[in-house]
C-alpha cells in the first residue's frame, strides 16, 4: 500500500466523537497498516480545532508519539514550491497546511491524501496531475 497523507479534518474527526465524519475516520484509520504522513501545519490546525472544541489534544499528540502519525515535511527546504502553490491557488485561498500536503503528494508520487476538504478536488500536483484522495462519500 502507498503512503497516506493525512489532512486536518480526518484527524479531528477521528478524535471528536461528535464530528459527523467520526465513524468514517475511525473505520478508515483502523484499516490502515502504515503510519500516516503529515506536516506540522496540519498538526497545528488540528490541535487548534481540538482545543476550540473542548477536546484534549493529548489524543493527537499520542498518535504522533506512538508513530502512527508522522510529521515528515520540512517547510524550510520546500518554501519555494509552497509559495508557488499558494500563489497559484490564491483565489481559493490555499492554506499553508493544504500547500504542504499538495507538495508532499508531489514528493510521494503514489500517495493518497486523506481529507474532508473539497478543495483537494481542485488542487493539482505537478501542475496537472489529479491528487488521489481518500475521503468519505457524500
Amino acid at each position: 500500500m502507498n503512503e497516506i497523507l493525512v489532512d486536518t479534518g480526518p484527524l479531528v474527526a477521528y478524535l471528536d466523537r461528535s464530528d459527523r465524519d467520526h465513524a468514517w475516520a475511525k473505520e478508515t484509520l483502523m484499516q490502515l497498516t502504515r503510519p500516516l504522513l503529515t506536516c506540522e501545519a496540519v498538526i497545528a490546525e488540528a490541535l487548534f480545532l481540538l482545543r476550540r472544541g473542548g477536546i484534549d489534544p493529548d489524543g493527537l499528540l499520542n498518535l504522533i508519539s506512538r508513530g502512527l502519525v508522522v510529521p515528515g515535511f520540512s517547510l524550510a527546504t520546500e518554501i519555494g514550491p509552497i509559495q508557488h502553490l499558494m500563489k497559484t491557488y490564491r483565489s481559493i485561498p490555499m492554506s499553508l497546511a493544504d500547500a504542504c500536503l499538495v507538495r508532499m503528494a508531489e514528493i510521494h508520487e503514489n500517495a493518497k491524501v486523506m481529507t474532508l476538504d473539497s478543495d483537494f478536488v481542485v488542487y493539482r500536483k505537478s501542475r496537472r496531475k489529479v491528487i488521489p484522495l481518500l475521503r468519505p462519500e457524500r
